[in-house]
């Protein structure tokens, strides 16, 4: 406890990364507390939670599950009708759509690959997608809250202006949400710049850190309520919660170590030696895609409950995938996931260009030839790790449905910590944080901030 006080010390000590982690905070704070205003054409104050209204009122449970899941990644803000409803997604769903792009438009991979100033541009194209995005999905967000969730014959006093009104009711509230959007967008991006770690990854990981406390505050309260299973079932589920934990920080940091052997040249500079050539390794991660290929699949499983309706099948096979945590659902979410992963890391890890790199600088892979064996070598190689990944990958992804289905947990909202997408993101972006401390704290001469090989990058 000493150690850690004075590490802490240590990180305060510093004034650039102090400045940095204050700076962080700050922008943290303003995003926290964007979330809480509003919309200025709808009363929350008279409604409370719209999610929580929607499934008093019989909602689809299959839809509350995912509208629930989109909530958390906005802080709540989804569920309260704030000026940040819309969240980061838009801007994640403009990144992917332009990362797809540079696939198949030559133009897109040609400034992928200029640098700098390529880079500024692929970042241009991003925004101004992301605010078409937002066209898009102000107009749905809005038809959905005067539609559905809080509909203007029911909820007339949740509304200050009439919903049927273009110019003073849809106007301003599509702005404001396009402008929340951007926003949070440009707070992000500044994180990233000036402060510490990936600032789209800290805003959507804040925003799901908000939602824990209550969630498991609630777990409590049912657990050792008249209809709980006490005090000892409460003390299985944090040590279960504890080692899901530990299972997505093995899978964020595993890789795979190919050893690479750069030839180096005699003083005469006529031949080369490999005799006492440096011995280095190429790190491929077990989990290359990251949370990516569950972001895909949630978004393609909204499709089975449209096409199939709890309503009118009830009791049914097909009905299943209409429900979050049933075995239909999950087994198809898990099956979406395997095949993802392979897509995004076959699109993302560029075994070529390794390759050509490898033989530009004079390295070798002991035993293969330089070339076209390499690159075969290391799609073969990454082909056989990301098997064992995927699988992996998926059973994390459906383990609150596994746990809520053997009644390890009480209430569905502590249930998605245990695993998706949301436990993977906020390992991942606290494991990159702590790395980039590390790394401020060892140029200072200090120790690290966790003394742990899962605190470093691989090598």
């Amino acid at each position: 406890m000493k150690g850690f006080i004075q590490t802490l010390r240590n990180i305060w000590s510093i004034k650039e990364l102090r400045d940095k982690l204050i700076f962080t905070f700050v922008l943290v704070l303003v995003y926290r507390f964007g979330t809480h205003v509003s919309l200025p054409a709808i009363n929350m104050v008279e409604v409370g939670n719209i999610l929580e209204i929607y499934k008093n009122n019989g909602g689809n449970q299959q839809a509350t599950g995912l509208l629930g899941l989109l909530s958390s990644f906005t802080g709540g803000a989804f569920s309260k009708a704030s000026i940040f409803a819309l969240g980061i997604m838009p801007y994640i769903s403009a990144s992917i759509v332009v990362q797809l792009m540079g696939l198949a438009i030559p133009y897109i991979q040609k400034l992928q690959k200029e640098g700098e100033s390529g880079r500024k541009t692929v970042n241009q194209i991003t925004r101004w997608l992301t605010i078409l995005i937002c066209l898009i999905q102000a107009p749905a967000y809005l038809t959905s809250i005067t539609q559905v969730f809080l509909p203007v014959e029911q909820f007339r006093t949740a509304y200050l202006v009439d919903p049927n009104n273009v110019m003073l009711f849809w106007v301003p509230s599509i702005i404001i949400l396009i402008s929340g959007t951007i926003f949070a967008m440009w707070m992000g991006e500044k994180i990233t710049d000036k402060g510490i770690g990936n600032g789209i990854s800290i805003l959507i990981m804040v925003g799901i850190l908000a939602g824990f406390p209550t969630a498991f505050v609630q777990e409590i309260g049912v657990q050792m309520g008249d209809s709980g299973k006490g005090l000892i079932m409460m003390f299985v589920e944090i040590v279960a919660w504890l080692l899901v934990i530990i299972l997505c920080i093995m899978l964020t940091v595993a890789v795979r170590k190919v050893p690479v052997q750069y030839v180096s040249r005699t003083k005469s500079g006529s031949l080369r030696s490999i005799t006492n050539a440096a011995r280095q390794y190429i790190p491929l991660k077990v989990n290359a895609a990251g949370v990516m290929p569950i972001i895909f699949a949630q978004a393609l499983m909204f499709i089975p409950g449209l096409l199939v309706r709890s309503e009118t099948t009830t009791n049914t096979f097909w009905a299943g995938f209409s429900q979050v945590f049933s075995w239909q659902y999950n087994l198809l979410f898990a099956l979406l996931i395997i095949v993802f992963t392979f897509f995004y890391t076959a699109i993302t890890i560029p075994i070529n260009q390794m390759a050509d790199d490898l033989k530009r600088n004079g390295g070798l892979i002991p035993r293969v030839k330089p070339g076209k064996e390499t690159a075969d070598f290391l799609d073969d190689v990454l082909s056989k790790i990301t098997l064992p990944g995927a699988i992996y990958l998926a059973l994390i992804a459906v383990l609150p449905a596994i746990v809520k289905i053997i009644g390890l947990t009480a209430t569905d909202k502590f249930a998605l910590f245990f695993g998706g997408t949301s436990l993977l993101i906020m390992v991942g972006v606290l494991l990159d944080t702590v790395q980039q401390i590390n790394t401020y704290l060892l140029n200072h001469h200090y120790d690290g901030l966790m003394q742990s090989r899962l605190s470093r990058n691989p090598s």
